[in-house]
């Protein structure tokens, strides 16, 4: 009986720990000009970044803060993009000539002429949860 109690604890330990190492990022862009449209969230790891993302997400904006949260994150390294789609059209629309034509930001608030780079953008989820502020 100690043996099977033994086993069904180990058990139970190796459960709670290996789901308790996934973690939440919380990201708000802070400085949303108007509540119309939303904001779509992309979170990226390295091999993916601006490709296919590992999690995406949309947020409402409400007083011009749009919040989402990104549940059962992995430790690791992630970066951030965002941008604001006041026309609801679930993509980013450019000029002819490849200017955005909405608002967008990253993760760190590292924006150069051009698109985001994962090496600006990039953050660690290690063992806490990550709350991130995000500025067009």
């Amino acid at each position: 009986m100690k043996i099977l109690t033994t086993i069904l604890m180990a058990v139970c330990f190796l459960t709670v720990n290996v789901t308790g190492n996934k973690k939440a990022i919380t990201a708000s862009v802070i400085n949303v000009t108007t509540d119309q449209g939303k904001v779509s969230f992309a979170l990226y790891d390295k091999e993916s970044f601006m490709k296919q993302p590992v999690q995406a997400k949309n947020g409402k904006i409400v007083n011009g803060v749009s919040t989402v949260t990104f549940e059962g994150v992995e430790p690791g390294e992630y970066a951030i993009i965002c941008f604001h789609d006041k026309n609801d059209n679930n993509k980013m629309d450019f000029q002819p000539g490849g200017m955005p034509m909405e608002d967008y930001g990253a993760s760190n608030n590292n924006m150069s002429f051009g698109p985001p780079k994962y090496e600006d953008a990039k953050f660690i989820v290690s063992d806490k949860d990550v709350v991130l502020e995000i500025k067009f």
